[in-house]
């Protein structure tokens, strides 16, 4: 292991929280050390969530390895990275990966403050031009315009409900006293139920490849969710992503699919459901974004789910929380930020006169990283008593969690520049072409992380174990 500082660092109260959310022994934050310096500029502890995150996912593979084979192992986490990966972790050698955001999403000014537009999925553009009565075609000027016309809360309300993605700007005060503020501000971190006792796993766990034969099911989207099953490949497990015909995320892919499979099925298709339900049946993890009612249209909610794999561990993520009256409604870390008061926080300390979010999706990346947690502490418990495990996680929570930690005042100092030593020295064959990557940003003592496939294309695998 390398040289690290104390585990009490800045991320220590995050750490702690996340750590007492799934339910692991406090004992084991002692493995814990943080290397590196330097913070994100940003209002909230950015650097420190991420370092916390990360550094928690890490320590339940230590732990896993200890219930495993008895090795008493160490963590660290390097802050810098984990920074930097909380950003992109890829670096394309000799091409370009396309732009992140549809022309048309951003922030707009409305009659009385402002909203955001998330406009990366095709109907969910085409839901809010047909509620601004844009033509598709309109550019972004035209755009402002129509939106100029509106209160930013009716306009929000009024694409949500044709099927639309926005968020109206709140401050803290107003989400803190909105119902759904309320609500998933009195949630915890991370929704956790014990199942059923069954017989206990006969897995063949491997000290330095710990998740190696894992069977993870992978049926997410941006971003959350597809990190947290690429943290669970690089310690060896099997990734399976579904997806439907025809989907793709052209500026995120390439990112997170690394050391996965990618196959597509059609749920609509009896068929492909059935192809489903029999991955289902063999998976010993279940990683999913799908809104609750999606789910269930498809005969998939969680009783059924339980009756299919009644071991599985069995991880969800939702975006405005699992109560109030917002729960099950689209979202995503840019708009999370722009309802929590995030990026009103990051506007005012600027002084500046529009929405400044946060340097990072740290949201969606915090979020995911503690759903790898999860998902290796329910493996855990099977292990332990053959009990599988729901949890849930949201991303307005993992805001909350955010926003309660100290707020930095703009005396944090800037990570140092990423330089080539901060590079994989081979380099990753991508479908897209080479890249590198950075170093991973935790190291788990004679476990390290590490993915045996590169990023390929979606549809590139076959729906099969």
């Amino acid at each position: 292991m390398l040289s690290a500082t104390s585990p009490t660092t800045a991320a220590t109260p995050f750490l702690g929280e996340i750590w007492r959310s799934v339910h692991g022994d406090a004992a084991w934050l002692e493995h814990i050390a943080v290397a590196g310096a330097g913070h994100l500029p940003a209002v909230f502890p950015v650097t420190a969530l991420a370092t916390a995150a990360v550094g928690a996912a890490a320590l339940a593979i230590a732990e896993f390895i200890h219930q495993a084979c008895g090795h008493t192992l160490r963590v660290q986490v390097d802050q810098r990275l984990a920074s930097l990966w909380f950003g992109t972790s890829l670096r394309p050698q000799g091409w370009e990966l396309p732009p992140q955001w549809d022309p048309v999403a951003g922030d707009y000014r409305a009659k009385d403050g402002w909203i955001r537009l998330h406009t990366n999925a095709p109907h969910h553009r085409d839901a809010a031009l047909a509620v601004l009565g844009v033509a598709a075609q309109a550019d972004k000027a035209a755009i402002a315009r129509a939106v100029s016309g509106w209160e930013a809360s009716a306009l929000e309300t009024a694409i949500v409900e044709n099927g639309g993605c926005s968020a109206a700007m709140r401050t803290e005060a107003e989400w803190a006293a909105h119902p759904q503020g309320i609500a998933v501000n009195s949630e915890p971190l991370m929704h956790w139920t014990t199942c059923a006792a069954g017989p206990r796993p006969a897995w063949a766990i491997a000290p330095d490849r710990p998740l190696r034969g894992i069977r993870v099911l992978d049926l997410t989207r941006i971003l959350a969710g597809p990190v947290a099953t690429r943290f669970l490949a690089g310690f060896g497990a099997d990734v399976l992503r579904i997806d439907p015909p025809g989907w793709e995320e052209p500026g995120t892919v390439p990112e997170v699919v690394l050391g996965k499979r990618c196959a597509r099925l059609d749920l609509k298709s009896a068929a492909d459901r059935q192809v489903l339900e029999r991955l289902l049946s063999q998976a010993d993890v279940m990683v999913h974004g799908y809104r609750p009612e999606a789910l269930a249209r498809l005969g998939l909610d969680a009783r059924r789910r339980r009756e299919i794999n009644p071991a599985l561990v069995d991880v969800s993520l939702d975006a405005y929380g699992w109560s109030g009256p917002w729960k099950g409604r689209r979202g995503f870390d840019s708009l999370i930020q722009m309802s929590t008061g995030i990026a009103d926080a990051g506007m005012r300390a600027a002084g500046l006169d529009h929405p400044k979010p946060l340097p990072v999706q740290a949201i969606d990346h915090a979020t995911g990283y503690l759903m790898a947690t999860a998902a290796i502490r329910g493996l855990a418990q099977r292990l332990a008593t053959g009990a599988g495990c729901e949890v849930r996680a949201s991303l307005a929570r993992t805001a909350h969690l955010l926003v309660a930690g100290t707020v930095l005042q703009g005396q944090a100092t800037m990570p140092a520049p990423e330089t080539a030593a901060d590079l994989a020295a081979v380099a990753e064959n991508t479908t897209w072409g080479p890249a590198r990557r950075i170093k991973p940003p935790a190291m788990v003592q004679d476990a390290p992380m590490h993915w045996e496939r590169p990023a390929s294309k979606l549809g590139t695998a076959l729906a099969h174990w």
